[in-house]
């Protein structure tokens, strides 16, 4: 351990009491020299306070996607060709999960969003491919989710019979941005590609933390991190309004 400074060992002989995470300290009246070192010993005891606390770390929360309990916002009339859907499912607390389904093709949104976001949007894969039942929601010191993580399933069609099988299908992680309430903004900005790195939950929580929050929907593009190995397929996407961004 280092030796304490000189502030600090006269900081010491002062009369303090510590009260959660804060120093008060009691001065005699009249006393001069006692405010000039309380000064000083402010400055220590607070320095030492902000240097010794580690960086708030980001807390992972869990939630199951259930498509079945989900409100329908748009599908096909009776009769009306296409094959599309899109809902409005449970989310976490008051942050909603949008997801889509068009031509075999899925695609999620999280949060508070846009009109233009929740009508237009879709980012997905090439290849056929469906998701996972788990979201990850990464959260920040207040309890706010800004970065959701979930696995999509990549069908990927074996070259030899043309048809979708285990042995050729691919997992990627995707990490999206979760739209808030003052900015309404969200969409995908990284993938990982869960066959080919060691570890990729971790490196997909790692890409949610660094990019997330500052990641500028309709300007940004997302791309893979890591390895990106030959089942990953390859990303479809659609923003509104992208190009004027």
């Amino acid at each position: 351990m280092p030796l304490a400074s000189p502030e600090q060992r006269r900081c010491h002989r002062l009369p303090v009491n510590k009260i959660g995470y804060l120093h008060v300290i009691f001065l005699p009246k009249r006393s001069s020299n006692l405010m000039i070192r309380a000064t000083v010993c402010l400055s220590v005891l607070l320095s030492n306070l902000l240097l010794g606390l580690p960086a708030a770390a980001a807390e992972s929360i869990y939630t199951d996607v259930d498509l079945d309990h989900c409100q329908t916002l748009d599908k096909p009339a009776p009769g009306e060709p296409g094959d599309y859907i899109s809902m409005k499912c449970k989310g976490y607390r008051n942050y909603p999960l949008y997801f889509k389904e068009s031509d075999l093709r899925q695609s999620v949104f999280y949060g508070f969003l846009d009109k233009e976001i929740i009508d237009g949007a879709s980012e997905s894969f090439g290849p056929f491919n469906h998701i996972g039942k788990k979201v990850e929601w990464r959260l920040d010191d207040t309890g706010k989710p800004y970065a959701a993580i979930l696995r999509f399933h990549i069908e990927n069609s074996n070259p030899e019979t043309g048809m979708p099988d285990k042995q050729s299908a691919g997992q990627v992680l995707v990490i999206s941005r979760v739209g808030q309430p003052d900015d309404r903004r969200g969409c995908v900005v990284g993938y990982v590609d869960a066959l080919a790195n060691p570890d990729p939950n971790q490196r997909a929580r790692q890409v949610a933390d660094d990019m997330a929050v500052g990641f500028v929907c309709g300007r940004d593009e997302a791309v893979f991190h890591g390895t990106k190995g030959k089942k990953a397929g390859e990303t479809s996407r659609y923003f509104p309004g992208a190009e004027a961004r």
